[in-house]
């Protein structure tokens, strides 16, 4: 690891590992170090709250794969329209949190010929969601991160893109007709229904998602990151009366093993579940029975060497779980692309969803999928799921048959709050008599809300001040960690990143990250 990213692996260890129970501000420990766990620890540790992060991987946020933000749900024809907007404001959030880890270019949604639905039916939606962003930027005119209102969405016609697949293609794409004349040239347009929809749905990129979140907890004294550490076992201390420590004992000790093999304990006032698919582990060890369900799934890494330079990402709709589910095709420098294919013989496996019990809060996933997670892919069905993904995109997109499987893929389990397969908006259950709560983030963009939500819980059972002023300082934006850090920075963490999780570097690079002007609007000024 280069000296850059030390801090992933040891300066943080180190530190926490001397940590002792001596008389100390209010303790919070967050166990997992995904998009919620990190975003939770970045948001506690700014208040002063003594914050320990436990994360069994070598680093921050090595998670389920994620493509763009989100910012309206447009990719969810089936959700309702209070929970795209819901969805937006949280990305706008996100965005000005971690600034640096996206990829400014748009998203285009098609509608197939084989599909009952139109394009039209989007029309309403996309209306309210322009109206949305257009309210959310009088409120603050920093909110202004997905472009102008006007701008959000835009329709092409049959006629317009022949005209536009007639233009030679720019290398380097400026406007949106410059983004689409790929797509002109490259989709099946007797494949589609028209108008085509092109939403400013910017692309995500989980390397800089995790290098930020990571520079960000080691710029605060107060946030002890532990990775490579598996938790052992949570139990409930003798509870505090009144809001205060009964004798000094905290509510929750947390028994832990580092990759050292050393065993050791901490105990906390308050116990943050941020274990991703494996909450259920965790609320068993707590005592609070829920219903949720678990499902595996992946997408794959191909490299396109005929591409012409940069295009946006392209969305064919489809019946989930269906043959002829979702196809998805996103976007990296250097010709890489992501893709999802939403079938069971692509992205979504057979037997890949499984649900809670009776006798447990943690579904059980097939051992197969376990090993994948924890030991990686078998090479056999990782290059032949890789090779169905392609011919799924070349339906549509004939002459990305020329692209070449990389033997990698980005895939994880996500936890589904409740019995609803389609839900996309949740964010955290709380248990205020147990100082505890429990992450259930669908979509990653809805962590921030989640953090607000605990520190609200610590406020209400007398954990935390209600009146501090650097409470204020995040609804204001204003994140310490990006007055002593850049984009040089966070590329320079997440390409380590990449490559230590076996991808291609390039993946860790954007192509068009936000514009400086909004970079410098978005910063604190150094006091």
């Amino acid at each position: 690891m280069t000296d850059s990213a030390t801090f992933v692996s040891s300066a943080h260890e180190q530190r926490s590992s001397q940590v002792t129970d001596t008389a100390a501000p209010t303790r919070v420990g967050i166990l997992g170090g995904g998009t919620a766990g990190s975003t939770i620890a970045i948001r506690l540790a700014a208040l002063g709250i003594e914050t320990y992060v436990f994360e069994q991987k070598s680093s921050l946020i090595d998670g389920p794969p994620m493509c763009h933000l989100h910012a309206g749900g447009n990719l969810y024809r089936e959700i309702p329209d209070d929970d795209c907007v819901a969805l937006l404001k949280q990305c706008i959030d996100i965005v000005r949190l971690y600034p640096y880890t996206i990829d400014v270019r748009p998203t285009v949604f098609a509608v197939p010929t084989r599909d009952d639905g139109q394009p039209e039916d989007l029309l309403p939606r996309l209306e309210t969601l322009t109206q949305a962003y257009r309210a959310l930027i009088a409120e603050d005119e920093l909110n202004k991160v997905l472009g102008e209102p006007e701008d959000y969405y835009q329709l092409y016609s049959h006629d317009q893109l022949l005209e536009l697949a007639s233009r030679k293609q720019v290398a380097v794409p400026r406007s949106v007709d410059e983004w689409m004349i790929p797509v002109a040239k490259y989709l099946d347009l007797n494949k589609v229904k028209y108008p085509l929809i092109v939403v400013q749905e910017y692309g995500w990129n989980i390397f800089r998602l995790a290098a930020s979140a990571s520079l960000a907890l080691e710029a605060y004294d107060h946030a002890h990151v532990l990775t490579n550490t598996q938790v052992i076992e949570v139990s409930e201390q003798t509870a505090p009366k009144e809001n205060e420590d009964l004798d000094g004992t905290r509510r929750w000790r947390i028994d832990y093993e580092m990759a050292n093999g050393s065993h050791n304990h901490v105990d906390v006032d308050y116990l943050v579940n941020a274990c991703g698919f494996e909450t259920g582990i965790i609320d068993d060890m707590v005592g609070v029975p829920v219903t949720r369900m678990v499902e595996f799934k992946s997408s794959y890494i191909t490299h396109w060497g005929q591409a012409g330079g940069q295009i946006p990402e392209i969305i064919i709709y489809g019946q989930r779980g269906t043959p002829e589910g979702m196809a998805q095709l996103t976007p990296y420098p250097e010709g890489y692309f992501q893709i999802h294919g939403m079938s069971k013989f692509i992205t979504l496996f057979e037997d890949g969803l499984v649900a809670s019990s009776e006798d447990s809060a943690q579904p059980a996933l097939p051992e197969q999928y376990l090993h994948y997670i924890k030991d990686g892919w078998d090479r056999a069905p990782l290059q032949a799921r890789s090779q169905q993904a392609i011919d799924y995109v070349s339906e549509f997109v004939p002459t990305f048959n020329s692209a070449r499987t990389v033997g990698n893929a980005l895939y994880g389990a996500q936890q589904i709050p409740g019995e609803d397969d389609t839900l996309r908006v949740a964010d955290v259950s709380l248990y205020p008599d147990k100082y505890y709560a429990r992450a259930e983030n669908v979509k990653a963009s809805s962590t921030l809300l989640a953090a607000d939500e605990i520190v609200g819980q610590l406020e209400d059972i007398g954990l935390l001040s209600a009146d501090l002023p650097a409470n204020q300082d995040r609804y204001a934006h204003e994140w310490d960690y990006l007055v002593h850090t850049d984009d040089g920075m966070v590329d320079a963490v997440a390409r380590t990143l990449a490559c230590e999780r076996g991808f291609p570097t390039a993946m860790a690079k954007v192509n068009h990250s936000l514009r400086e002007l909004s970079l410098v609007s978005l910063t604190p000024a150094e006091s």
